[in-house]
């Protein structure tokens, strides 16, 4: 009968169970990357009284139901106005925004610090109704390393303690966040629709869309803020925009003028809204003819894409 060394035992026991931690910690350190095709989605109300100004969702006004699909072609999404130049444009409205962007955290690998890691989806930190949410993101870029994997970091807070650098630009996007199915036919210059896409938020998978119709990118003004030219407007109720813009009898043409179209220099889709008393309205058919009549800035900023 063979004797069993006691030592050795104990030595391969050590051994084994160092073995099996230092594979358990590895597993559970190992970052990996999550699928977005199947991760929840987020909830998004844009019509509720915690985040719409001019669509607030009543019983009776027909604006869809929270986290329902939004057609931006049919009203009150979409504005037939004017061009600088009198000419026809079209533009979507996205309702009343702030002129102070909020991150977006959009990933580059170290080594490659111009170019996007774009395994990995771009990350923001607040939705419609949250504190402090922008249609209009500034552009914050994660620098990540080589090994870094992508989509295993997928909200804001856990890139913040990450220890990965983090570098502010000055560019900022607008990228309206709306509830999956959403739909908007038009783009600007193209015969395509707008597309989503797919972000993460504490996460949780969004969607929204990515208008970049201005010829120039848009940045940050010195004044760090969202550049807002002036839009020159008629109320249907020669007041406020509860009962729409005025139109040409029988038709869905207003008389509402941008003062610079995408093409231009200075084109931003937030607007600073500019009211023109309704007795002007067969006056005004161009930019020049909007500044020869008295105005009013009424203190309020809207994102209105221009897309045709």
């Amino acid at each position: 009968m063979k004797t069993i060394n006691s030592g050795a035992v104990i030595a391969a026991a050590i051994l084994l169970f160092t073995v099996a931690t230092s594979c358990k910690k590895n597993s559970l350190s190992t970052p990996i990357g999550k699928d977005i095709k199947t991760a929840p989605h987020a909830y998004v109300d844009r019509f509720s009284s915690a985040f719409g100004h001019i669509f607030v969702r009543t019983a009776t006004n027909g604006l869809p139901a929270a986290n329902a699909p939004i057609n931006m072609d049919v009203a009150p999404f979409i504005t037939h106005g004017l061009n600088p130049d009198g000419t026809p444009t079209t533009y979507y409205n996205f309702d009343v925004l702030p002129v102070t962007p909020v991150p977006i955290y959009v990933f580059f690998k170290q080594s490659t610090p111009t170019v996007e890691l774009t395994a990995q989806n771009h990350v923001i930190p607040v939705k419609p109704g949250d504190a402090g949410y922008n249609d209009f993101w500034l552009v914050n870029k994660v620098m990540v390393p080589d090994n870094y994997v992508p989509n295993s970091l997928t909200n804001a807070t856990a890139i913040l303690n990450s220890g990965y650098p983090i570098v502010a630009t000055n560019q900022i996007v607008n990228c309206p966040v709306v509830p999956f199915g959403s739909t908007a036919a038009l783009t600007y210059g193209s015969t395509s629709p707008q597309s989503l896409v797919t972000g993460w938020y504490k996460d949780s998978t969004v969607v929204y869309f990515n208008f970049n119709e201005a010829k120039t990118p848009l940045m940050l003004t010195s004044a760090n803020q969202v550049p807002a030219p002036p839009i020159y407007v008629f109320f249907a109720n020669n007041t406020d925009p509860s009962m729409g813009f005025a139109t040409v009898a029988g038709s869905t043409q207003t008389h509402n003028v941008i003062s610079v179209n995408p093409t231009q220099t200075g084109y931003s889709p937030l607007w600073n809204v500019t009211k023109i008393d309704i007795s002007n309205f067969s006056k005004v058919t161009n930019l020049a003819s909007a500044l020869a009549v008295p105005s009013t800035a009424i203190g309020a900023t809207v994102n209105c894409p221009v897309v045709k």
